[in-house]
């Protein structure tokens, strides 16, 4: 995880006048026994604040709720964790690593991003509300007929699906996934107030009449094998510092490149909101403001949103101990908004790069795709950026391979290879994209264009 360069200060009191405004405001017209939320910036926690029904009582950024569906990011983390290992492949059927479920068509990249096909739910009994221990095998969480829709075809929220996915995980790791989620993401994040079962200081779970002021507390269960999908308790502060670690990355867990692959869309959201889309493992939000990333979370008694913008280095979360009421996710989409609106990211210093290596130096500049001008530029780690010079075009970045060239990351181009083809005198001849040919002139008579060029050249009318 990259260190902040600079430690932020804290917020204007302005701004954190308005945080606790909407917070106090959630509480109170949500009618949740307590809410907290908070903002980080840069990995830093910034702000929090809280409000409660018990006066001189409120929870605070350290207290434990249970985070429900969030857990699923964690889950997801796990596997990216495998498949970056070279232990399974996104493309991989579940049956290569998990036989005899039932489903095992279906690939890990489809579950990750809920395009499956499985249902929402797993059988009768309310899973959320009942032992993990009337759900002892698979097939319990399946039931006899799992699928809802074609594999591949339509985005599907499916709880049953991150069972699998856990299932998964355990499979290949030959532990239990409470105890690879903890060694292998909990200890190296520092995330030591999120865990399996509720540890003190920690919220209880209610609900609210929906017609009547007064409430009844929720029971907590283990959820045994569905642990995957929604177990999770965890704290405003360690969600904020995860946050962060989905923004920038940490070798220890995930690089850089692997939570940025989390964060594209994987599969199309509710066809009726456009805006929204699902990654792998993460919820996508894109609007005016910028695109968020994050997961909304609810289990009985508990609602939590983590959202998280990486272009302004900020994570913002809203917890609250009732069944329904609070919008946590409006809550928290707004607590990022009013700081990025208020205090918008001031830039990281511009620094030349470490070393420059000069038969790269010599690719930069202007390049040409039939008549279409592109610059190439460098970026760090032997990096390049491929760009259109004027109008609308296909720009995307690269990264360097060890054997030499470049694989797209992003754009039009992400996931194809960018290769520098030598004249036989070791001089430059073109730029090879996915079969485009990039010259240093715009059909030059001696370059390799496809299909030649007419040797009257270049004319008037």
């Amino acid at each position: 995880m990259t260190s902040p360069l600079e430690s932020p200060e804290d917020l204007l009191p302005s701004t954190a006048r308005a945080l606790l405004h909407r917070v106090a405001t959630a509480q109170a017209e949500g009618r949740s026994p307590s809410l907290v939320g908070a903002v980080s910036r840069e990995g830093r926690l910034v702000w929090s604040g809280s409000r409660s029904c018990v006066d001189g009582h409120a929870p605070d950024a350290d207290t434990q709720f249970r985070v429900g569906s969030i857990t699923k990011v964690f889950t997801a983390v796990l596997v990216m964790r495998l498949r970056d290992e070279g232990l399974v492949d996104l493309s991989d059927p579940l049956e290569k690593h998990l036989p005899g479920t039932g489903v095992g068509e279906v690939t890990l990249a489809q579950l990750l991003g809920h395009s499956a096909g499985l249902g929402a739910e797993t059988p009768a009994p309310w899973w959320e509300r009942t032992p993990g221990s009337s759900r002892p095998g698979l097939s319990d969480v399946l039931g006899e007929e799992p699928f809802v829709h074609p594999a591949g075809q339509v985005h599907h929220y499916s709880n049953p699906g991150y069972t699998l996915l856990g299932s998964l995980v355990e499979a290949v790791r030959g532990v239990s996934w409470e105890q690879a989620l903890r060694t292998e993401v909990l200890e190296p994040l520092g995330l030591s107030r999120t865990s399996y079962q509720p540890v003190a200081p920690h919220a209880g779970g209610w609900a609210v009449h929906p017609w009547a002021d007064a409430m009844m507390p929720e029971p907590s269960e283990d959820l045994g094998l569905m642990a995957p999908a929604g177990q999770l308790w965890s704290t405003a502060a360690d969600l904020c510092r995860f946050g962060w670690f989905l923004a920038e990355g940490d070798d220890r867990v995930l690089p850089a490149g692997t939570v940025a692959e989390m964060r594209r869309p994987a599969a199309p959201g509710d066809p009726r909101d456009r805006e929204a889309a699902y990654g792998l493992g993460l919820q996508i939000a894109m609007g005016e403001g910028g695109t968020l990333f994050g997961h909304t979370g609810s289990l009985p008694g508990f609602v939590a949103c983590l959202w998280v913008s990486a272009e302004q280095g900020l994570s913002a979360v809203a917890v609250a101990n009732a069944t329904s009421g609070p919008k946590v996710g409006a809550v928290a989409a707004e607590l990022l908004r009013t700081v990025a609106e208020a205090e918008p990211r001031i830039p990281r210093p511009w620094r030349p790069l470490p070393e420059v290596d000069q038969e790269l130096l010599a690719l930069t500049g202007p390049w040409y795709w039939g008549t279409y001008s592109y610059g190439l530029r460098l970026l760090p780690e032997r990096g390049v950026a491929l760009e259109p010079l004027r109008g609308g075009g296909r720009a995307s970045r690269f990264r360097a391979l060890p054997d030499g060239g470049w694989i797209g990351l992003d754009g039009y181009y992400q996931g194809e290879p960018l290769r520098v083809v030598r004249r036989e005198d070791g001089s430059v001849s073109h730029l090879d994209l996915a079969s485009f040919a990039f010259t240093r002139e715009p059909y030059g008579p001696r370059d390799a264009v496809p299909g030649g060029v007419d040797e009257g050249g270049w004319r008037g009318l």
